[in-house]
């Protein structure tokens, strides 16, 4: 005959352990804790120290130059004279145009594997969505280099110049296809995996319920898209673009093959142009001076608070996504 043991008598059972056994258990905790602790220290004082090393190295210029050297666009090293204003200018237009036409993109695809897609081609194109990821920055800048950039130069920029010809963003055609244009389409097949990734992890994560409620309805698919998971991702879908704009403020080698080197502010999307990371990438280890150094490291103090920034905004944005979501259950 079987004998059942009560809850109680599971939990007295359970109870009954060892000293040894208890001292262990209090050891593993006080370790796991430390460990964590030891982590998180680790990381914060690495940013402490790399931020230090920056503006420490950037201070001749700071005390030089001042605030102006933020909006001033002149760069010759050669007359000691610096100002950040034309990368500062590259940087905003280039990031800008790959999150304008990447996060659109990326949305679709992570629309497409999480509620369009069969199984089996799934599996096929989720990881090799994610594989871009892990392309080198410099192998995927060569490619632009030898392959994007003549077809940009034979293909795209003739036809858009022809059709937008009239405004000042397609108003000029180059001939040697490395322009502000090339590595903004660069920058836009390096950040969609990201946003990608993250919105499919978002928009699994919507109930199904809700997704079967609307459609029990009558709401077609592009219905349930647009009054359901949309609107319960959107936060999070913000989160990731940001993400993906903090890899484009700070990619250096892809964008440096690619964008030309130019020195002015152009308005047209088809010159040459540079950014904080490419033009660091580019004169740090040739540095004329240490003025032009200090400078160099001026541009790094720039782009550390600009990628700091869109991060923090990324995470209170994800914050408060979350605590939406709380307060809605």
């Amino acid at each position: 005959m079987a004998t059942t043991v009560s809850p109680a008598a599971r939990v007295g059972r359970g109870a009954r352990v060892s000293p040894l056994r208890r001292r262990l258990d209090r050891f593993a905790d006080r370790a796991l804790f430390g460990i964590c602790l030891l982590a998180a220290l680790i990381a914060a004082a690495t940013i402490v120290l790399v931020g230090y090393q920056i503006v420490d190295g950037a201070a001749p210029a700071i005390s030089k130059f001042g605030f102006a050297f933020v909006y001033e666009t002149t760069w010759q090293p050669n007359f000691g004279t610096f100002g950040a204003g034309s990368v500062l200018f590259g940087t905003a237009i280039t990031s800008s145009f790959a999150l304008l036409l990447g996060a659109p993109i990326a949305i679709a695809i992570a629309l497409f594997l999480t509620l369009l897609a069969p199984g089996k081609v799934r599996g096929v194109i989720g990881p090799l969505v994610e594989l871009l990821a892990a392309i080198p920055s410099v192998i995927l800048g060569f490619w632009g280099l030898l392959v994007l950039a003549p077809f940009v130069q034979s293909k795209i920029e003739p036809f858009l110049h022809g059709l937008f010809g009239f405004l000042p963003i397609f108003g000029a055609q180059q001939t040697t296809g490395l322009s502000v244009f090339t590595a903004s389409l660069i920058l836009t097949i390096m950040v969609i995996p990201i946003i990608a990734s993250i919105s499919r992890d978002l928009f699994t994560a919507v109930p199904p319920e809700l997704q079967d409620g609307a459609a029990a309805l009558g709401a077609t698919r592009w219905e349930v898209v647009r009054g359901i998971v949309l609107p319960t991702t959107a936060s999070g879908v913000v989160a990731a673009c940001l993400l993906g704009l903090g890899r484009a403020l700070g990619e250096a080698i892809a964008v440096s093959q690619v964008i030309g080197a130019g020195s002015e502010i152009q308005a047209s999307l088809f010159e040459p142009g540079d950014t904080l990371a490419s033009r660091i990438a580019l004169q740090f280890p040739g540095a004329l001076t240490e003025l032009h150094k200090a400078s160099l490291f001026y541009l790094g103090v720039m782009l550390l608070v600009i990628g700091l920034a869109s991060n923090l905004v990324a995470q209170w944005i994800g914050r408060r996504f979350a605590y939406a979501g709380t307060v809605a259950k």
